[in-house]
């Protein structure tokens, strides 16, 4: 085992790893030994996701491991759902497999630029997207989902002015939907923006059957040109749910693993981003995770996620006012 400098230093765990280990294996061994529970976001690598106990969006991955006795949570993602799950989860021993997983659309918003931004808007609700460092959360009056934003949002009286952030896409998408205008932060994630939607234009002729379907953290004219706009679990159920049977897909490629799985027949079609002549779009961060290092943060439980106390209990206030809202007009 490495020293925790050494760790801290390199943002996961550097031990060796016998070649003839089967990793699999292994992994469930661990889990089982130290009743841990692996939680793996869509846009994790296959192997990830295969060897999850849940899959999902990031809020539903922190929620649902706050119903579980686990003790010790290994959050495959980016840092911000780690900080999530904490902020929901204090007791229990969060772990990440690489801290320098981190988020474009959480890092445009950094926490103490915000709060100056926050300051100028004094009579603002202020609403935030869960892509988000819980510094940014604590500062917040609401916490929103892409799936239930709308609803949060049309839950606001008319009368109070809104403030939203980071994602100037999601928030131009909501302001279309609301009818509402909105103080939007500059913020935005670098997967979701670099989608071209001339390359996509072109699969759409050379696939004219299939379906285009899109998150709303893309640009507006992607939105304007999809058949369907949803989060990541809206674009999954969408797909299954739908009697086509072609999709071009305009958010990260990790979520075509769950919808391949879900429904063999149908094909899936990456969306291409504009700078590179690849088939798919990819978030670095995301895929930083990999099977050796969700081995060896188990076996060292390291990295850990710690959220300072007095800002988990400031975030936790804006998540639970959301899951109010959501269960009131059942979201």
């Amino acid at each position: 085992m490495n020293n925790n400098s050494e760790w801290i230093k390199a943002g996961f765990v550097t031990d060796d790893v016998p070649a003839k280990i089967n990793l699999v294996e292994e992994i469930n061994r661990i889990k089982k030994e130290k009743n841990a529970i692996i939680m793996a976001h869509y846009y994790q690598v296959k192997e990830i996701q295969d060897i999850a106990d849940f899959v999902g969006d990031s809020l539903a991955l922190a929620q649902h491991a706050a119903k579980t006795s686990a003790d010790i949570i290994l959050l495959a993602g980016v840092l911000f759902m780690g900080e999530t799950a904490k902020i929901l989860s204090p007791n229990k021993k969060v772990i990440v497999p690489d801290l320098n997983a981190g988020c474009s659309l959480a890092d445009s918003c950094p926490g103490d630029e915000f709060e100056k931004f926050v300051k100028q808007y004094t009579n603002h609700v202020v609403v935030t997207y869960v892509n988000t460092s819980a510094a940014v959360k604590a500062l917040s009056d609401i916490v929103v989902t892409s799936t239930n934003a709308v609803g949060v949002i049309n839950s606001i009286p008319k009368e109070k002015p809104i403030l939203f952030g980071p994602d100037k896409n999601l928030g131009n998408y909501l302001q279309s939907l609301s009818g509402r205008e909105m103080v939007l932060w500059d913020g935005a994630c670098h997967v979701h923006e670099k989608f071209s939607v001339e390359k996509i234009l072109e699969l759409k002729q050379q696939n004219p059957d299939a379906k285009i379907i899109a998150h709303p953290e893309c640009k507006k004219p992607l939105l304007l040109l999809a058949d369907f706009v949803g989060s990541t679990a809206a674009l999954l159920k969408y797909t299954i749910e739908s009697n086509e049977k072609e999709f071009i897909v305009a958010t990260e490629a990790g979520i075509l693993h769950q919808m391949q799985k879900a429904s063999p027949n149908k094909v899936f079609i990456p969306a291409p981003p504009m700078d590179s002549t690849c088939g798919c779009n990819d978030c670095e961060f995301m895929k930083l995770n990999t099977l050796k290092k969700v081995y060896l943060s188990l076996k060292n439980e390291f990295p850990l996620v710690e959220v300072d106390e007095v800002v988990r209990e400031k975030a936790l206030i804006p998540i639970q006012r959301m899951l109010e809202i959501s269960k009131e007009l059942k979201l």
